[in-house]
């Protein structure tokens, strides 16, 4: 066998034109032809600035089997440097010639000027089919220096997409980008992930703490980004936020990036500018309600008044002058969807229907779609009133009509709830009970103002850029902060024993500080102060009843005691004037109490 395969490549070798000494003058650029010819081995070394990193051991010995059977097939490019020859294209050839024993290898001689080997290279490597996706993007980049991204997908022929996404790639922090050459992390995550600043990058890789999650890095940048087909705005106006322009021109928009996300899917990677084109257009709803007089509907049902989320909605909508009912307190008629085949066909997935019992179902459905939709057009003639479903996370609206629910106990005031009753209305006892409710709510308004205040103080500071080792409080409050932050509510009470102990009768601050007593030290970094700025919550929840502000408020102590206590008793000097001025009111109510009482 071994003598048949020297046969082979001697029979290949012969059959070559061989010339002596090698010609380094030849120019492709002087159109005179380039000779193939047979070079010694040991007279080629490898470019130590070759940008190809990785090859790939295995397939290197299959070419190399390959050529000890049938010889090179395609010669390699050299180019003289001093006495020897320096490879251009052709390493994995060499290298598998070397590992089946050859001591020549049939090689091409040619001259560049300065740049040009790093970008034949460069090109030669990207053509190939097994290059790293994290060396491309690199090489890629390097191109962008000659070439905008159009010509470089033409030289490669590659889309334009591909190069794109891989210029994006490039981006990639070095810890990022040893997890996608590991495979534990796939090209669309991390391309996702490069979309951010290379300090943003390195805290979401300081956060996996060594361990790569892709769930938890897919959260991370969810939270960083918008998709904008479920944008409540239209993306083409450019009059919305005028500096901003629209979102379908704007380089922030990913397909305007070359569709990143893939074709033609526009997701927003500017956060603050998204946030502030929800905020002016629901500010464009309630201008237009209050013109137009209609009625603005929080789409949330009773049990879900309490979140935070659909607390700051409705206090927003009564700055406004608006009275917010919920849909339980409303007769509802919301604009009816037409039906359509599939639609009937989605509903009875479950079942095989026959063309007949299909055709059946669809016109009973429409049936009934005529007479919701004749109840929508006709619901003004019956008292409703002209509305809009508002959802409080995305301010998407649907058209509804809609009628405040009559009951026979609302004939009588004194059958209304206290809290409904107007002051003059009640007696001086259910005076005295609404005074103590008002100012039990005003306390709750006030520390929810101060906790703000508070947060706002340290953000401004330079307490996340700190260098001190985070306090045993600090890392406390991020504990905590996790915990609620992260365990749905259903989920919080099966885990909280195993978390925090027995609850007992113990209150939420009590809670809170036997969980710092006995909470180990351990190292965290800058990423916890920036999260523990930010997980804190505003509107309802303050550091008197919500343990993330609680635990927060505290481990600011430490560094901000005076600014805090100077905030504190700002709000406590007021605070004591108001109850001054109350015991007084009260004071007179009793009296009243006692002569009615005779």
């Amino acid at each position: 066998m071994e003598t048949k395969t020297k046969q082979k490549v001697s029979r290949r070798t012969a059959a070559r034109k061989k010339t002596s000494p090698v010609n380094t003058k030849t120019n492709v650029r002087k159109n005179i032809p380039l000779q193939v010819q047979d070079m010694d081995l040991a007279s080629i070394a490898i470019d130590p600035d070759q940008p190809r990193k990785t090859l790939n051991g295995e397939s290197l010995k299959q070419l190399a089997q390959s050529i000890t059977e049938y010889g090179v097939l395609q010669p390699i490019t050299v180019r003289k440097t001093g006495k020897n020859f320096i490879i251009v294209m052709g390493e994995r050839r060499f290298r598998a010639s070397q590992l089946a024993g050859l001591k020549t290898i049939p090689a091409m001689v040619r001259e560049y000027a300065d740049n040009d080997v790093l970008e034949v290279q460069i090109i030669e490597n990207l053509q190939r089919k097994d290059v790293e996706p994290t060396e491309e993007a690199e090489a890629i980049a390097f191109l962008t220096d000659r070439y905008d991204p159009t010509e470089i997908a033409k030289r490669l022929g590659r889309s334009e997409n591909f190069v794109r996404q891989r210029l994006k790639l490039a981006g990639l922090i070095e810890g990022f980008k040893a997890f996608v050459r590991t495979g534990e992390m796939s090209l669309g995550l991390g391309v996702a992930v490069a979309l951010f600043e290379p300090g943003e990058q390195q805290m979401m890789l300081e956060s996996l703490e060594g361990k790569f999650n892709a769930n938890q890095v897919k959260r991370m940048v969810d939270n960083k980004t918008f998709d904008l087909s479920k944008a409540p705005f239209d993306l083409a106006d450019d009059k919305l936020l005028p500096k901003a322009g629209s979102c379908t021109l704007c380089p922030f928009n990913a397909a305007n990036q070359g569709n990143l996300f893939g074709e033609g899917h526009m997701v927003c990677t500017r956060t603050a500018c998204f946030e502030n084109k929800k905020t002016k257009t629901l500010m464009n709803l309630i201008e237009r309600a209050k013109k137009e007089g209609f009625r603005l509907v929080p789409k949330i049902r009773y049990y879900w008044k309490d979140e935070e989320h659909n607390q700051l909605f409705i206090a927003h909508l009564e700055e406004h002058g608006f009275t917010v009912h919920l849909p339980d307190e409303l007769e509802i008629i919301e604009k009816p969807v037409e039906p359509t085949l599939e639609s009937i066909k989605e509903k009875y997935h479950y079942r095989d229907l026959n063309e007949d019992e299909l055709q059946q179902e669809f016109d009973h459905a429409m049936q009934e779609h005529m007479l919701a939709q004749e109840r929508f057009d006709t619901a003004s003639d019956h008292g409703f009133e002209n509305g809009f479903f508002v959802h409080t996370d995305s301010y998407h609206t649907e058209e509804i009509f809609v009628k405040v629910r009559e009951t026979a106990d609302e004939e009588e005031d004194h059958a209304l709830p206290l809290e409904k009753r107007k002051m003059d209305e009640c007696t001086p006892e259910e005076q005295i009970v609404k005074i103590n409710g008002r100012e039990e709510r005003k306390k709750e308004i006030e520390n929810n103002k101060l906790f703000e205040e508070v947060v706002q103080m340290v953000r401004d500071t330079e307490y996340i850029d700190m260098d001190k080792p985070l306090s045993k409080d600090e890392m406390a409050a991020f504990a905590i902060s996790l915990y609620q932050n992260n365990i749905g509510y259903h989920n919080q009470s099966q885990y909280f024993q195993n978390f925090f102990g027995d609850m007992g009768n113990r209150s939420r601050e009590e809670i809170v500080a036997d969980f710092r007593k006995d909470f180990k030290e351990a190292t965290l970094n800058r990423l916890i102060r920036l999260l523990l700025t930010k997980q804190v919550h505003f509107g309802e929840s303050n550091h008197t009843n919500d343990w993330t502000n609680i635990s927060f408020y505290s481990a600011m102590k430490e560094y901000h005691k005076k600014d805090i206590e100077t905030i504190e008793v700002r709000y406590d000097k007021d605070r004591k004037k108001r109850e001054k001025r109350l015991k007084e009111r009260i004071k007179e109510l009793q009296q009243q109490v006692k002569v009615l009482k005779g």
